[in-house]
C-alpha cells in the first residue's frame, strides 16, 4: 500500500480518539471570525447596554467594561491553552472529561449547552428587537406602537433564517462569519464616527466617568450605600461578561479548522481582545452622546433612546440597522456553535435523542441538531410575550433573564476546566500553545471571576421581581434561578439515578487492535500505510 499519512490536524484528531467527519475548511481568520461574530459588539453592546445603564449608569459602564474585560481575557487565556492541548468539537466538555472524569465532563457538557441555547435565544431576540425599531424609525406606518407579538414573530423568522444558513453549506458559514469580521469593524466605527460628528453637543467627561443611576427601583433611587454598592452596582458587570461570550465556539470549530492546535487557540483570546477595545470605544461613543441623562433613564436605559436624541431619524435609523445586521451575523454564528457543542456531546450519548442531533447529512451538517436548538431557543423565549413596564417604561426582563441564563451556563461551563487544569498542575501536557507557569495564578483568578459574576447573574434586576415587596409580580421576576437551580437539580437526581450507570465520558470512533494507535487505524481504513513510529 501506499505510505500516505494523515495530516497533522487528522493525526492529531486520530490521537484523541475521532475520525475527520465534519469538512476541516475552516482558516484559521475564519476560526476567529466566529468567536469575534459570536462576540459582536454590534449585538452585546447595543442590547445589554440597559443593564449597565439602569443599574449603575455611564460611569458603571465607562469603568465597568474595561476592568472586567481584563478578567475574561484570562479567562479565554486559559481556554487557549486548553483547545491547544485538545482540539476537538466537544470542546469545554471534553477538556472536563479528560481532566476530571465522566461526572465533571456531564455537569460541564449540560451547562455549556445550556448556556449556548440562551445565548442563541437572546440573540435572535435582540435581533428581532433592534429590527423593529429599524422599520419603525424609517416609516412610521411600520406601526404605533411597541409590538411584543410582533417582536417575537420576528425572533422566530429570524431563528429560521439563521438555521436555513446553517443547514445549507459549513462553507457558507465560513464565508458569512468572515464577511461577519468587516461588517463589526466597518460598521462599529461608522457609528462611532456618526456620534462623533453628528450630535449638537457630548456629555462631559466628567458626566460620562463619575455619574450614577439607580433605574432598578432596588433602594429607590439612591446611588449610594452598601446595598447600591453590592447589590446594584455588580448587575452592571453583565453587560460585559455577557456581551464578551461565546467564544469557546474557537474550540467547538476546531474539527473544521486546519492547523486547529494553534488556530483556535489564537482565536479564543484574539477575539476576545479586539472585542473589549472595539466595546469600549463603542459604549464611550455612546455615553458621550447623550444628550438628556434624565430621559435617557426614564426611556428605560435603552441605546435607541440615546441616538432619538442626538441624531436625526435618518441617521439614528441608519446606526440601528447596522446593529440589526451585525446581530444577525452574530445569531447565525450562535447557533453553528451550539449545533457543534450538541453534535459533539450527542455523539457521546450523553443527550436524549442524540443519535438524532449527531447525524449528519449529506453537507456533513447535523441538521436535526440545528432544528432543534432553534426550538429549545423559541421555548426559552416565551416569557418575553409579558410585557413589563418599570417606572413607566418597557423593560424586557425575560430577555435580561435569557441573558444572565446564558452568563451563567457558559461561564461555569469555562470554570470547570479551567480549575481542573490547574488542579492536574505540572503534569498536563500543554498543546502549541501555552501558559506555561502563569497558569498558576492566572486559572485561579478566572475561575474567582466566573464565581462571582455568576452569583450576580442570579440578583433580581428590578424591584417587582423580589417576593415580599410591594408590588411584587412573577411577570418582574429574573427567573434565571429557577431555570439554573432547576436544571442542576435535574441534572444531580439524572446522575445519581441513572447516568452514573452507564455514561463514560467521550467516546472515541475508532477501535484499536493491540499496538496500533488511532492515527495507524485510520491510515489504513483510508487505503494508506500506517505512519511510521
Amino acid at each position: 500500500m501506499a505510505d500516505t499519512h494523515l495530516d497533522d490536524d487528522e493525526a492529531r484528531l486520530a490521537e484523541l480518539g475521532y475520525k475527520q467527519e465534519l469538512n476541516r475548511s475552516w482558516s484559521g481568520f475564519s476560526n476567529f471570525a466566529i468567536s469575534f461574530s459570536i462576540i459582536s459588539i454590534l449585538a452585546g453592546c447595543f442590547t445589554s447596554f440597559g443593564l449597565g445603564w439602569n443599574n449603575g449608569g455611564p460611569a458603571a459602564i465607562a469603568w465597568g467594561w474595561p476592568i472586567i474585560s481584563i478578567f475574561i481575557l484570562i479567562i479565554g487565556l486559559c481556554m487557549s491553552e486548553l483547545v491547544s492541548a485538545f482540539p476537538t468539537s466537544g470542546g469545554i466538555y471534553w477538556w472536563a472529561s479528560k481532566l476530571g472524569g465522566p461526572k465533571a465532563g456531564y455537569y460541564t457538557g449540560w451547562l455549556n449547552l445550556i448556556g449556548l441555547l440562551a445565548i442563541d435565544a437572546s440573540v435572535a431576540y435582540g435581533c428581532a428587537t433592534f429590527l423593529d425599531l429599524t422599520l419603525d424609525t424609517y416609516s412610521t406606518s411600520w406601526a404605533s406602537h411597541y409590538s411584543l407579538t410582533r417582536v417575537f414573530i420576528m425572533f422566530v423568522i429570524i431563528l429560521a433564517l439563521a438555521a436555513a444558513v446553517n443547514i445549507f453549506s459549513s462553507h457558507l458559514l465560513a464565508v458569512l462569519n468572515n464577511i461577519s469580521v468587516w461588517w463589526h469593524v466597518f460598521g462599529a466605527s461608522a457609528v462611532v464616527l456618526i456620534l462623533i460628528f453628528l450630535p449638537k453637543h457630548h456629555a462631559s467627561v466628567s458626566s460620562v466617568f463619575t455619574h450614577t443611576v439607580n433605574n432598578s427601583g432596588i433602594f429607590g433611587v439612591s446611588t449610594h450605600g452598601i446595598g447600591f454598592l453590592f447589590l446594584v452596582l455588580p448587575i452592571s458587570a453583565i453587560l460585559t461578561q455577557y456581551t464578551i461570550t461565546g467564544y469557546d465556539a474557537s474550540a467547538h470549530l476546531s474539527e473544521e479548522t486546519k492547523s486547529a492546535a494553534n488556530a483556535a487557540a489564537k482565536g479564543i483570546w484574539q477575539s476576545i481582545f479586539y472585542s473589549a477595545i472595539g466595546g469600549w470605544i463603542l459604549l464611550l461613543a455612546f455615553l458621550f452622546a447623550v444628550q438628556d441623562e434624565g430621559k435617557v433613564t426614564s426611556g428605560g436605559g435603552g441605546v435607541a433612546v440615546i441616538f432619538a436624541q442626538a441624531l436625526t431619524t435618518k441617521w439614528a435609523s441608519t446606526v440601528l440597522l447596522i446593529s440589526a445586521l451585525g446581530q444577525f451575523f452574530c445569531t447565525v454564528a450562535c447557533m453553528t456553535s451550539t449545533t457543534r457543542m450538541l453534535y459533539a456531546f450527542s455523539r457521546d450519548g450523553a443527550v436524549p435523542g442524540g443519535q438524532y442531533w449527531s447525524r449528519l447529512n449529506h453537507n456533513k451538517v447535523p441538521v436535526y441538531g440545528v432544528i432543534v436548538s432553534a426550538v429549545i431557543a423559541v421555548i426559552l423565549t416565551l416569557p418575553a410575550l409579558v410585557k413589563v413596564d418599570i417606572n413607566g417604561a418597557p423593560v424586557p426582563v425575560a430577555f435580561f433573564a435569557v441573558v444572565s441564563i446564558g452568563v451563567i451556563g457558559l461561564y461555569l461551563a469555562f470554570a470547570i476546566p479551567i480549575f481542573l487544569r490547574w488542579k492536574v498542575g505540572d503534569a498536563f501536557v500543554p498543546g502549541r500553545w501555552s501558559l506555561g507557569s502563569k497558569y498558576k495564578w492566572m486559572c485561579l483568578v478566572a475561575v474567582v471571576e466566573i464565581v462571582v459574576t455568576s452569583v450576580v447573574a442570579l440578583f433580581p434586576t428590578s424591584v417587582g421581581g423580589i417576593p415580599g415587596v410591594s408590588g411584587f409580580a412573577w411577570k418582574y421576576v429574573n427567573y434565571t434561578p429557577i431555570v439554573v437551580i432547576g436544571a442542576l437539580l435535574i441534572l444531580w437526581l439524572a446522575w445519581h439515578l441513572s447516568v452514573k450507570n452507564w455514561f463514560t465520558g467521550p467516546k472515541t470512533t475508532v477501535n484499536l487492535p493491540a499496538g496500533m494507535s488511532s492515527a495507524d487505524e485510520i491510515a489504513l481504513e483510508h487505503g494508506h500505510g500506517a505512519p511510521p513510529h
